[in-house]
């Protein structure tokens, strides 16, 4: 017997912005992809190194179920979060609301999905789900990974169970949007300022504009760093262009979200924002490309040209974001249809 709701199933670039479309579309809430990302102030740096790691980690977002915090906290939607240690009770919290008409937002380990394309452990993946049967779980992942797809039970199972980096007790949620919900737009200068002003005073080096510089000096030594470059530098370039960022790690979403505000807003500081933006999503781009090429070819030159970019990038950045955060103190006007 299949249990299954009618809904919208988009697939997107990114596996949360996806998975959030899906819950509020359900809810008569249609935002692009863009604009979920940008309105959850989704956007971060993070350069990860530790003696236990194989290999860095370059990170362009904010930590997992972040971003659908920080939109559920703008949009005042109703955000009901569900964890527990037991088996049972994590395929009950799935399934009531479901049955009751409403599809469920699951973190989990995408290495157990059975229709994913890499087999590398990732808890931080999030999908939507809206039915099953006695054999398989129907869920919206993104669109490189097919949309609406379908996977056993027993793989769900596994997958929700994992344990290790960036997991969760077999985190479901819901979204409820609210009667009298407030206007998206209105939500814009405060979650572009929050956004701003987190890459722009970081707690630690490792983040915002002070993670860029860094990793632009140690990516000049990623030869050195590990004992298969021709596997760990293409690698490191796919998670940056394809591994459900968007491309450019995550900069080519928020180009478009900044875009889609200055369709909306009239601010010289969300111009000068977005046309920094624009310039740095094509040269987080070319970055990817010569890390990739330096560990197909073990030519260092290419990761000196990296670390150059990367470098420009920080300043780039940086100047977005301190022309972004003006915002809150500018009045930007609406731009009337």
């Amino acid at each position: 017997m299949t249990t299954a709701i009618s809904i919208d199933a988009r697939g997107g670039q990114h596996c949360e912005t996806t998975a959030l479309g899906v819950l509020l579309r359900h809810q008569g809430l249609d935002l692009s992809e863009p604009m979920l990302f940008g309105l959850g102030s989704g956007l971060s740096f993070i350069y990860w190194d530790s003696k236990n790691m194989g290999f860095p980690f370059l990170g362009g977002r904010v930590k997992p179920f972040d971003l659908t915090r920080n939109l559920a906290t703008g949009l005042k939607l109703e955000l009901l979060v569900q964890e527990t240690t037991s088996p049972r009770r994590a395929w009950e919290n799935v399934v009531a609301p479901i049955n009751a008409g409403h599809p469920v937002g699951l973190q989990l380990d995408s290495h157990y999905l059975e229709y994913f394309g890499s087999k590398a452990h990732f808890g931080g993946h999030v999908v939507a789900m809206y039915g099953y049967d006695d054999h398989d779980a129907y869920l919206v992942d993104t669109d490189q990974q097919g949309g609406a797809v379908s996977t056993s039970l027993t793989s769900l199972a596994q997958a929700r169970a994992a344990r290790g980096p960036m997991t969760a007790k077999h985190r479901s949620f819901t979204l409820t949007a609210p009667r009298n919900l407030p206007s998206p737009q209105a939500q814009i200068i405060p979650a572009i300022t929050a956004c701003a002003d987190a890459f722009l005073n970081p707690p630690i080096a490792n983040l915002g504009h002070r993670g860029m510089e860094k990793a632009g000096k140690r990516v000049r030594t990623w030869l050195q760093r590990t004992e298969n470059p021709e596997r760990d530098l293409p690698q490191a370039a796919l998670l940056m262009e394809k591994a459900g960022t968007g491309g450019a790690l995550f900069r080519n979403l928020y180009r478009d979200f900044l875009a889609e505000c200055t369709q909306l807003l009239d601010s010289s500081h969300l111009r000068a924002g977005h046309g920094l933006y624009t310039e740095a999503a094509t040269l987080w781009t070319e970055a990817a490309a010569l890390i990739a090429k330096a560990g197909e070819s073990g030519d260092a030159q290419c990761l000196v040209q990296a670390g150059a970019i990367l470098c420009d990038l920080s300043r780039i950045e940086r100047e977005a974001m301190q022309a972004l955060s003006c915002l809150g103190s500018e009045t930007a006007s609406a731009i009337q249809p």
